[in-house]
């Protein structure tokens, strides 16, 4: 089971300079909510942000991550 320390490297890794926030909802490792704010999401609409940050984890969602919960935002929307 990935830990909250994977989870915020993998993230921070597939999109630099991203503020990434994550917490372990259940302490099982399989439950977890991210608060993400990255340039990478300007333009983009929610669907496309969390297909984005669900991509990088492809196949794990659903399985050892059983749930992951997102908040995504541009900078100019975290204030």
């Amino acid at each position: 089971m990935p830990s909250v320390d994977e989870i915020r490297g993998r993230i921070e890794a597939a999109l630099p300079g991203a503020r990434v926030t994550v917490e372990d909802l259940t302490g099982g490792g399989d439950h977890f909510r991210c608060e993400i704010v990255s340039d990478r999401f300007r333009g983009l609409s929610r669907l496309e942000r969390h297909k984005l940050v669900y991509a990088i984890f492809g196949d794990e969602i659903g399985g050892p991550i059983h749930a992951l919960s997102l908040k995504t935002l541009a900078p100019e929307e975290a204030k």
